[in-house]
């Protein structure tokens, strides 16, 4: 197992609360190599944690440890889990739901549950409103520098007893392809959906084509237009928007060099719904 161990919070970096995490690992372990996956979740955003996490962990290498903190329940009786991937990652985190995404794209092999009063930083017993630090921090650098294993680290649970968030699956129905908006690609504006290339190309959609985009909020239309299904943004001119494949091979939408979330007011979760469908080439003269 690597030495690997990748951070990911909703902290910022305005204060000393990720240079202390930092020091707990070290203090474990001068050989692990600490890493940062973001700290600029939105405040107490499980949802966009949950997600990050599929961003990001498959391209690690095997053995990496990760730990994720959006913890609005710090001190509260939710439960402290480490899990092992199905792709051979460990990721340490609240039992809140920021593991929804992992389990259902990706695959979890086992769950342990840890104990919050026995493994944690010496001396932290009176702290109970920074578990980053002294559970997670500390642990995740243990395991990640082979101080313990993962058995080591608590009990088996079962991984249906786990907190999880709603989601909605992309399907493909009588060419029209339907998903959640699941995530902006956050510096661009651009909107990230759950529906994979396969879907396009099971309704016979190829690069070139014009496509229908409609976005619903809760179920109310609030944005359609047609674009082109592009390769690349430099295919359509500055201001245009494009249907385009993603970095994890899924839909998105965009506006080439602009924010299409920004433009359209356009959020992101499952009260968040877009369809896509073929439709005619529009030619302007």
């Amino acid at each position: 197992m690597g030495k690997y161990l990748v951070l990911q919070t909703d902290f910022g970096l305005g204060d000393g609360a990720v240079s202390a995490m930092y020091g707990v690992a070290h203090m474990v372990s001068d050989e692990v190599v600490v890493e940062d996956l973001t700290h600029d979740i939105p405040p107490y955003d499980i949802w966009v944690a949950s997600y990050r996490l599929l961003q990001t962990v498959k391209y690690w290498p095997k053995g990496t440890v990760f730990v994720s903190v959006v913890d609005p329940g710090v001190g509260s009786d939710r439960r402290s889990i480490v899990c092992e991937t199905e792709s051979g990652h460990y990721i340490l985190t609240p039992d809140n739901g920021s593991l929804t995404h992992i389990r259902h794209y990706q695959g979890i092999r086992e769950v342990r549950a840890i104990d919050e009063v026995v493994s944690r930083l010496p001396h932290s017993e009176e702290s109970h409103t920074f578990h980053g630090r002294d559970i997670y921090a500390y642990n995740g650098a243990r395991l990640a520098s082979g101080e313990i294993n993962f058995s080591e680290l608590g009990d088996v649970v079962s991984q249906d007893s786990l907190t999880y968030l709603d989601l909605i699956d992309a399907k493909e129905e009588n060419g029209i392809l339907t998903g959640s908006i699941d995530v902006l690609d956050i510096r661009f504006g651009s909107l990230w959906s759950n529906i994979p290339l396969a879907l396009f190309k099971q309704a016979g959609i190829a690069h070139g084509d014009s496509i229908q985009v409609t976005i619903f909020h809760q179920g109310k239309k609030v944005y359609q237009n047609i674009m082109m299904f592009a390769k690349s943004f430099a295919d359509v001119n500055i201001g245009e928007p494009l249907v385009y494949v993603n970095s994890l091979v899924n839909v998105g939408v965009a506006v080439n060099q602009d924010s299409f979330s920004r433009l359209y007011h356009i959020g992101t979760g499952t009260a968040w719904t877009i369809q896509l469908r073929k439709a005619p080439k529009v030619i302007f003269e």
